[in-house]
């Protein structure tokens, strides 16, 4: 029977440090990231959740899902990053202590767009910023450099900054079908039986290749 890579190791590929799955290093109850997830960095890899993941001060959840791909320098700005704009002066004062500290209420009411969720199977480029509050649907494309500012639709290919639709991967029809096949949650080693129709394959061939539904 056909062996899926262990999950549960933070270097797939042991010569290459750079590559790690996400999943094993996160400690924070804030943030989920499904199996198989991988970061690529040449520098700092490991920190991922701290170096990548930014001024994450505040109670909401960055959910990332499986079978993501996250290229060097892709990073997820928190609700922890916004400043007030209705004064004359966007300095956040309060936060640099001092008698300052005593005007802590005005940082009350803060924009907070909720949590940031990311599908399973998004492909990240170089240097792409997600900002609070974004959901990324599943099968998505983020072109290099990309800043995300608002919700991606799923198999949707975006770019730019702000980030706008390019084209759509697949057409309604199949995305609903992709959706209802969710091959994501299948059984790893069932997945790893049909490697080459999922990278290479059409969406008939991922139908006919899903695992059989158990009989009620």
């Amino acid at each position: 029977m056909p062996i899926p890579p262990d999950p549960t190791v933070p270097h797939p590929m042991p010569d290459q440090p750079r590559v790690v799955l996400l999943k094993p290093l996160i400690t924070s109850p804030l943030i989920a990231v499904g199996e198989y997830s991988y970061y690529d960095d040449p520098d700092g890899a490991l920190t991922f959740e701290t170096r990548n993941v930014l001024y994450h001060y505040g109670p909401e959840r960055l959910v990332i899902g499986k079978f993501c791909a996250l290229a060097t320098g892709v990073r997820f700005i928190m609700n922890g990053a916004n400043h007030r704009m209705d004064g004359p002066s966007t300095f956040p004062f309060p936060t640099m202590g001092g008698s300052w500290a005593e005007h802590f209420d005005l940082l009350a009411g803060l924009p907070n767009r909720g949590d940031t969720i990311v599908g399973n199977d998004v492909w990240f480029g170089h240097g792409t910023t997600v900002m609070p509050g974004v959901r990324i649907g599943h099968g998505a494309i983020i072109a290099s450099g990309s800043v995300v500012t608002q919700d991606v639709p799923d198999y949707a290919i975006v770019g730019g900054n702000p980030a706008r639709l390019i084209r759509t991967r697949y057409s309604e029809r199949d995305i609903t079908r992709l959706l209802a096949l969710a091959w994501w949650d299948w059984p790893a080693e069932h997945i790893t039986e049909h490697v080459r129709t999922l990278m290479s394959g059409s969406v008939d061939e991922l139908q006919d290749a899903a695992p059989a539904l158990p009989r009620p």
